[in-house]
């Protein structure tokens, strides 16, 4: 059998989906739904990735990976194992990137998404993920963050006063840029949603998504 490539099969399968009648919305395809990004890198936590990524399917959106690069990423797997004081990691499911953040028009999207793992340590440098974050918060579009995730955020300045959740590691990278850190599932301030580690993804990513909801109501 011919290889596939894994996110390429998931795109094009989720192209060919419609919305379920219980959702109260005419069927759309995927292509023709609102757009929302989802920052990843290599070594980008894969259920801080996957989890977002087919809740935003199931909410009527069409969800749109961003790396540095349009090529496919290495996901991983990270847990804190028992008698353990750190994080192991293990190799996850790849991921492709729709888009490179050069290549990203804010406005053409409803909401950005800030993946985990080791991955935002990485690319928290690159100018412009960080004018595309900054776009989204100034222009007000529901923002969500998860663990490693608010590295991003706070290295672009907009966390000052802030109050977001994140992994307790760190809480210092938020608050050296002013964040107010909170041990907390959903931690919801001004338009940005965040949770502390993928343990907390049942508690902020549905709020975040009923945000997006009204956002594009809305816009």
């Amino acid at each position: 059998m011919k290889n596939v490539d894994r996110r390429e099969f998931l795109t094009v399968s989720a192209s060919a989906t419609t919305l379920a009648p219980a959702f109260g919305a005419l069927e759309v395809p995927l292509m023709n739904r609102p757009k929302v990004l989802i920052i990843i890198g290599d070594a980008t936590e894969t259920v801080d990735t996957l989890y977002p990524y087919y809740r935003l399917i199931e909410g009527g959106y069409a969800p749109i990976v961003a790396g540095p690069e349009k090529r496919v990423f290495q996901m991983v797997m990270h847990e804190v194992k028992p008698g353990w004081t750190i994080t192991k990691e293990w190799e996850g499911y790849s991921i492709a990137a729709d888009i490179a953040f050069k290549d990203i028009k804010p406005e053409e999207y409803a909401g950005i998404f800030f993946s985990g793992g080791r991955a935002p340590e990485y690319i928290r440098e690159d100018q412009d993920l960080l004018r595309i974050t900054r776009w989204f918060w100034e222009n007000k579009r529901p923002m969500a963050s998860v663990c490693h995730g608010v590295e991003i955020p706070a290295r672009a300045g907009i966390v000052k006063g802030l109050r977001m959740a994140t992994v307790a590691k760190c809480k210092f990278d938020l608050e050296v840029c002013g964040g107010i850190y909170v041990n907390e599932p959903c931690v919801i301030d001004q338009h940005m949603y965040s949770g502390r580690t993928y343990h907390d993804h049942g508690y902020y990513i549905g709020p975040w998504i009923k945000a997006l909801d009204a956002s594009s109501r809305n816009g």
